[in-house]
């Protein structure tokens, strides 16, 4: 038989006292975190030497990562290697899709397009370092998100 209704006043006055929060545990660091950012585009060089790299800002306190805090910068380029080593590295994580290729090279530094690709990059790594498998198992991403001198034909299997 099930037991008699209780009206929430009497359930919450029966139920265990919890210590209060202190202020740093509300507002503090959370245990385990990752944040990643691509931002500050920038276009470099002139005519057909043309290329526009962007800022990864990246601030966690994951024991893997060897850097709490990082700036680094990466090519489109970069991030198409990148995905390619992910996807040989492991077979248990689906790896999203990069933004789209600019296929018309009178569009390619638009302000407009470069806005919509940082956008997508950002996404993408958001994804990417965001699972949990490739947070802790992914010698790669840490490698690409925090070191200044990555380099990707180092790191193909």
């Amino acid at each position: 038989m099930s037991k008699s209704f209780q009206p929430i006043s009497d359930v919450i006055k029966s139920s265990p006292k919890h210590k209060p929060q202190s202020f740093s545990e509300i507002y503090g660091e959370p245990e385990n975190f990752l944040e990643v950012e691509v931002v500050n585009p920038q276009t470099h060089g002139y005519g057909a030497n043309m290329y526009t790299d962007y800022e990864i800002i990246c601030r966690t306190n994951i024991p893997a990562f060897k850097k709490r805090h990082s700036r680094i910068r990466r090519r489109y380029s970069d991030f198409t290697a990148f995905k390619k080593i992910l996807e040989q590295e492991t077979t248990r994580v689906i790896i999203p899709s990069l933004p789209g290729k600019i296929l018309l090279n009178s569009n390619k530094f638009n302000e407009l397009n470069i806005e919509k690709r940082r956008q997508g990059l950002e996404k993408f790594l958001t994804i990417v370092s965001g699972h949990p498998l490739l947070q802790t198992g992914s010698k790669s991403l840490i490698e690409f998100i925090q070191n200044e001198r990555w380099d990707p034909k180092s790191m193909l299997y």
